[in-house]
Order: C-alpha cells, then structure tokens, then sequence
C-alpha cells in the first residue's frame, strides 16, 4: 500500500492512501488506529505534500564502501550517524535553495526509512516491526562546510536539504532496489541497497539504542558512490526501482 500526505486547495493537509490514480482519505491515526475511505479524489487535483512530518531525521555516513571511498574516508566500524533539522523538508517537486554560504552543494540519493510506532533499544530482528514503510530521499549536502566545519549540522541542515517522498510504500522489500540519480537527465549514481555496509533492521538497533524513535521519524541509509554538484536551473531525479521517483528543480536562493 502507498500511503500520502496531501492538499487540496487551501484545505488542511491530511494523509490519504493511493490507488491508481486515485486517493483515498485516510480517517484516524496513520500510525494508530484508522480507516481507509474510498478512493476517490483524483491525483491531478490534488498537491502531493513530503509524506511524513518527522520529529528527526535520522542520517547514515558513508554507509556505501565505495562513495566512503570517492570522499577519501574510511568505512566506519560502527554506523556513521547525524541528524538534519525537520525545516529542512521539502516535497517531490520543491524546489532546493543553494545557500550564499556554500560554493558546493552536492545531491546524495537514498534509501529512506519511515517509523511506524514509537520503539527504543529494538533488536534488528525486530526492527521490521518498528517500520511503517519506506521512501525517497535526497541528502542534499554542502560539501565544502562539510569539510571545513569538521561537523556536519550546518553543511546538511540548510532549508531544502531533505526532499523526501512521494509516499510511503508499506510492501516494499529493501534488500535488493537499485538506487539511481540523474541530474538533467544524466545519470550519476548507480547501485544496489545490497551493498549497504549496514542494513536497516543494523541501523534501526544502533539508532535505538542511542534515541528513542517516533512514529514518522525517518532513517536515511546512506547514499552509493557518484555524488556531484548541484547547479541553478538543474534538476534532480532519485529513482528507486519498484518504489517510485523523487523529482526537485535547484536554485540559487534569492
């Protein structure tokens, strides 16, 4: 099933379930108690919305050998984590801002885990319980304050640094989907989520044990091998097989 986060005009968002080309509302708590309503609004009026409001972002570092590599860094002997500020959310269609304060800003297409239920110190057996569903992201990134601040908030909090979306696949299988990234058409990243350094039900147990995680909490996994600098006028397309496509213009920030 494909879960939303929609509007319709001027209405309140609300979330809804996607069937063909057709949306349902979804009455009660997505993470809770609920019930699905026909499927009748049609996708073409309505404006999609990023499909979780998270209270984190929960981030992976160099969680692929090779892009570990293309930056000249080590593969971590633990998972590599960071977290990105809920203002920094855009939708499929949104538009990233390149800040003033950054001369390269780089795309890094990922995996993206949603919280289903509130879960602390789960085991990664477990963990696919503690999961509503996946989606598409893009950790949107500014290289070189990553660089030269030695910490990561500032170089991947900026507004517009987390499109995520366009829904929430609750029967995807994420251990085998290839993960592409083209910009203007030109193919940039490529690879399997089979050569993650650690998988999900890893990453949601070390996360854990760390945070307690909350329904529509999100868990980026960390992007493969190809990253590359983001212009005015580009755009961005992260594609995971069998989940959908993740799609934002870039701009210079007025």
């Amino acid at each position: 099933m494909r879960f939303v986060r929609f509007q319709r005009g001027e209405e309140n968002p609300r979330f809804g379930w996607l069937h063909e080309n057709k949306i349902g509302e979804i009455e009660g708590d997505l993470f809770g108690a609920y019930k699905r309503l026909k499927a009748e609004i049609p996708l073409k009026d309505v404006r999609l919305l990023a499909p979780s409001t998270p209270s984190k972002i929960v981030c992976v570092g160099r969680n692929y050998v090779e892009h570990a590599k293309e930056l000249g860094n080590e593969v971590p002997k633990v998972p590599l984590i960071f977290l990105k500020p809920p203002s920094s959310v855009i939708a499929s269609g949104g538009t990233i801002l390149l800040p003033p304060q950054s001369a390269q800003v780089e795309h890094e297409a990922e995996l993206v885990a949603v919280v289903g239920k509130r879960g602390r110190n789960v085991t990664a057996e477990s963990a696919r319980d503690y999961v509503l569903g996946y989606t598409i992201g893009n950790d949107v990134t500014a290289r070189d304050l990553q660089k030269s601040d030695g910490q990561w908030t500032r170089a991947k909090g900026f507004d517009t640094f987390c499109p995520f979306g366009p829904w929430i696949d609750t029967d995807f299988n994420p251990a085998d989907a290839l993960i592409t990234c083209r910009v203007n058409g030109q193919m940039r990243q490529l690879a399997s989520t089979r050569d993650m350094v650690f998988s999900v039900g890893v990453l949601i147990a070390y996360i854990s044990s760390v945070m307690t995680l909350e329904p529509g909490d999100l868990i980026f996994t960390g992007t493969p091998a190809g990253v590359s600098q983001l212009k005015t006028g580009d755009t961005v397309e992260v594609e995971i097989d069998g989940l959908g496509l993740l799609s934002n213009p870039v701009q210079a920030a007025g």
